[in-house]
């Protein structure tokens, strides 16, 4: 039995915590809440199942002082990226191994100030640091990089991610951490403190498939493009202004020695009709050389009542818990699925 705290319970930790509650192999130990609404109560009731006896808590002293395994974290992520580092380490130290949607999946992407506090903590505290999910965490990682393994020569790695935001509903993240409703004629995003957490988060990525394909990164270059919206917009979290960000394509160009290179494109989009596409929620892949590959990704919500969002939601969790018994297994440090058979450089 592996006793399982759930940190956070918005729409993805609502997904972990029925996860836990539902899987006899899994105790739950503990909850973690921000809010003062949800401390005290029942975690069945937060997560629309019967009472587990269970009260969450919004003290991070009550969590450090719980008997338990492991922290399944998904917090949404913050702005700096680093905000959430403080109680990871903290966590860490009191012996709990973390799984976070939220980032570290390579925290050896950034420099020793920020990787090194959480090496130690795990050290400290003999536990293990993994990010897992789907992007970042799970496809690129798992999938792509494996594909690259049929390849005789490889030249460039381009992943285009869309993903359509019509249906969410948390105000706060579409407008804010999305970015969608900005006016470039006042704030910029493409250059501000919103590029920067979310270059931080996925050059985990492109760090990550450096080491995994046995080539050295050369450099990160970004080319981030606004869709402004061509008349006021209604989607589930609000109005989109006309003349306001109506989609943000955040994207860069990595450089790998041997001639490599590796673009990633994410798309988020108030309506992919804005860009000539049909498809909701989908990953187009082309690796280039020796021969050429293209990969299409899908993830789809199969019952046509509830949202499309909720497909990308159930496949995080999914990808996250996946992890579990590995993380639980692993020596202390910095844990991550490293890609079956991937393509290598000299």
């Amino acid at each position: 039995m592996v006793k399982i705290i759930q940190w956070a319970t918005g729409a993805m930790g609502r997904t972990a915590l029925r996860r836990i509650i539902d899987d006899p192999a899994l105790e739950l130990a503990g909850v973690y809440v921000y809010s003062d609404r949800k401390n005290g109560v029942d975690a069945g009731q937060l997560a629309k199942r019967p009472d587990t006896g269970v009260l969450a808590t919004n003290s991070i002293e009550d969590i450090l002082a719980l008997d338990a395994d492991l922290v399944i974290h998904t917090p949404r992520i913050t702005l700096p990226y680093d905000q959430m580092n403080a109680d990871v380490i903290r966590l860490l130290e009191s012996g709990k191994n973390v799984i976070s949607t939220a980032g570290f999946h390579y925290p050896l992407a950034h420099d020793e100030a920020y990787w090194k506090p959480l090496k130690d903590a795990c050290e400290k505290g003999n536990a293990t640091l993994a990010g897992l999910g789907v992007n970042p965490g799970g496809f690129i990682e798992r999938i792509v990089l494996a594909a690259t393994g049929f390849s005789s020569e490889l030249d460039s790695i381009t992943v285009r991610e869309t993903v359509d935001a019509s249906e969410m509903t948390v105000k706060e993240f579409v407008f804010g951490l999305m970015g969608f409703g900005a006016d470039p004629a006042v704030n910029d995003i493409t250059k501000g403190p919103l590029a920067e957490m979310y270059t931080a988060l996925f050059s985990e990525i492109l760090h990550f498939s450096g080491k995994a394909l046995n080539v050295e990164l050369l450099d990160i270059t970004p080319d981030h493009a606004l869709t402004l919206a061509p008349h006021d917009m209604e989607i589930g979290a609000g109005i989109i202004k006309q003349g306001t960000v109506a989609a943000t394509e955040w994207l860069w160009t990595a450089r790998y020695t041997q001639g490599v290179s590796f673009t990633l494109s994410i798309l988020w989009t108030s309506d992919p009709k804005l860009h000539g596409k049909d498809t909701n929620g989908h990953w187009v892949v082309d690796i280039k050389g020796r021969p050429n590959m293209t990969l299409t990704f899908a993830i789809d919500e199969g019952d046509p009542t509830k949202p499309q969002s909720r497909a990308l939601t159930d496949a995080t969790i999914a990808g996250a818990m996946r992890g579990i018994k590995d993380v639980v297994a692993a020596p202390p440090g910095f844990f991550a699925f490293y890609p079956s058979g991937a393509w290598q450089g000299r």
